[in-house]
């Protein structure tokens, strides 16, 4: 039955519904076989909005780092869909799926994969650089503001702190404007005070400049930069929570049963 209240008390139709970024579709995935298998995923469907911060949460072994690489085309799944914007992974061959990561998916992972002989500015464009691209000189001098290193761009990883490195990192996934950033536990290896610098980027890339982020975390301060939370437990998408607060997603974590099997 379509609800049609709002239009009737002359309230206007009601606002579009927020297109996807990504989706995955009844998706399965496993690891190891026979008695030895270990069930990561288990017939989850989830829509990530566009130019929203969506956290990913769990206990050990609840899958939520599988998905996240699942979805971002870094690992294949049994079955199931996952697509990025209109584009079902599942139909493209290697060389289609490494361009699809290159182009429109960005990464920041815990471990901040810069390369130590690069400087900073030469990490940031090196993904376009490798695809034979010019940078937007306008976007690229916006993400070296935001990030506010523009006095530390010539230097080393070796000679930037961590918190510095991970900002290097954010910056080189947002230079190429993909189309989402997959972020797997990117304030693991900081102190609460980079931390907080890293997810306020993040956010602000979301709220500022219309970035799609999904955020692997385990910690319910991090999920509070979100707009929403997916709560995973055992391979299986169970709770949702809009407008986070770290203080309701720890009770909600405080609900989960350990769950044994993979630490993925």
């Amino acid at each position: 039955m379509t609800d049609t209240t709002s239009t009737a008390l002359g309230a206007g139709p009601a606002a579009p519904p927020i297109e996807a970024a990504a989706r995955a579709i009844h998706v399965r995935k496993s690891y190891g076989t026979g008695d030895a298998a270990v069930t990561a995923l288990d017939d989850v469907t989830v829509r990530i909005p566009q130019s929203r911060f969506t956290a990913v949460m769990g206990p050990s072994g609840s899958g939520k780092s599988t998905l996240l690489h699942c979805m971002a085309g870094l690992d294949k799944v049994n079955a199931g869909q996952i697509f990025i914007g209109d584009v079902e992974l599942s139909r493209l061959g290697d060389r289609a799926l490494t361009r699809l990561r290159r182009d429109k998916v960005g990464f920041v992972f815990q471990a901040f994969n810069l390369i130590p002989t690069l400087t900073a500015i030469e990490n940031i464009t090196l993904p376009l650089d490798i695809a034979g691209r010019a940078p937007d000189r306008r976007w690229l001098d916006d993400i070296i503001d935001a990030v506010g290193l523009r006095d530390r761009l010539g230097h080393r990883p070796g000679e930037l702190s961590g918190g510095q490195q991970q900002r290097v990192a954010c910056a080189r996934a947002l230079t190429g404007r993909p189309e989402i950033i997959f972020a797997d536990e990117p304030t693991g290896n900081l102190d609460s005070r980079s931390g907080a610098e890293v997810l306020s980027l993040l956010r602000d890339s979301v709220h500022d400049l219309g970035q799609t982020v999904v955020m692997v975390t385990h910690d319910p301060a991090a999920a509070a930069y979100s707009d929403q939370v997916l709560f995973l437990s055992d391979g299986r998408v169970v709770d949702r929570m809009a407008g986070p607060t770290a203080e309701a997603v720890l009770e909600r974590l405080k609900g989960f049963e350990p769950a044994g099997g993979s630490t993925r």
